[in-house]
């Protein structure tokens, strides 16, 4: 039996990818560092506002005003705070990140897409507004043990799952072309390789291993809107005449594999 259940996706391309599910222990492991960091974060918040609600309170009582109002607005703004950088702390870590907190990233875990995709702001908003449901009497606990794609509360309602940071395969079961080799080294100069994610990878050589099952037709529509998508995510102006969709693929595959070794 395995250690950690495995999911198979199919993304927008229609290639289907295989993840391994993060599993509870590194998620929790995760949310512990994460938890940590916002601990922190939340201590000096809290304290530099302490500070401030003094210091007004003292001013107002030189001017012989009623502070019992005052204090509940401080109160009802004080936990306007907390929740703020609770949320944010969630929110704009795993979008700017691409699915990945502190926490994430020092554990190798992604918060992906039921599709295999990156996540949005609109999905780790989802997942941090009903994280705290997922925290009360351990509901996200509960839910991750005993859903088959262990899903909590806000995976189920955001449409995401977590899973282990795929790593580039240091060996091919498919042939590379002399020219995908000399394009490859094109492309480490032009072109920002570092902003594809490993899940891109993932996508490209899960395609460049089945392209041979394929129709012409089917490898040609498949290679071309890949190609497309890719070059945006690199950031290369444009692709070099004469290179059709997988000759780009495959120089891409053998410059991510370059830079992650």
């Amino acid at each position: 039996m395995p250690l950690f259940n495995q999911v198979t996706l199919q993304t927008p391309e229609s290639v289907e990818l295989e993840f391994t599910l993060a599993g509870i222990g590194n998620r929790a492991y995760a949310l512990f560092i994460d938890y940590l960091i916002l601990g922190t974060t939340l201590i000096f918040a809290l304290i530099a506002w302490a500070f401030f609600a003094f210091q007004l309170s003292e001013f107002l009582s030189r001017l012989a005003v009623d502070n019992s109002r005052v204090w509940l607005w401080m109160l009802a703004i004080q936990l306007l705070i907390v929740f703020s950088i609770y949320v944010g702390y969630f929110v704009f870590f795993e979008t700017l990140w691409q699915g990945q907190t502190p926490g994430k990233k020092n554990v190798k875990i992604r918060v992906i897409c039921d599709d295999g995709r990156p996540i949005g702001l609109q999905q780790s908003t989802l997942r941090a507004l009903l994280r705290p449901f997922d925290d009360l009497f351990f509901l996200g606990t509960f839910l991750i043990i005993f859903t088959k794609q262990e899903k909590r509360l806000g995976d189920l309602v955001a449409g995401t799952i977590v899973v282990q940071e795929e790593r580039p395969s240091k060996s091919a079961n498919f042939p590379v072309s002399e020219r995908a080799q000399a394009l490859a080294k094109y492309l480490e100069k032009k072109a920002d390789i570092s902003r594809l994610l490993p899940d891109d990878f993932a996508v490209i050589r899960d395609y460049l291993q089945r392209c041979k099952t394929m129709t012409v037709e089917a490898k040609t529509e498949v290679s071309d809107r890949l190609s497309a998508e890719i070059k945006d995510i690199i950031s290369l102006e444009k692709i070099p005449k004469g290179v059709t969709g997988n000759l780009f693929l495959e120089a891409v595959y053998l410059a991510y594999q370059q830079q992650s070794s």
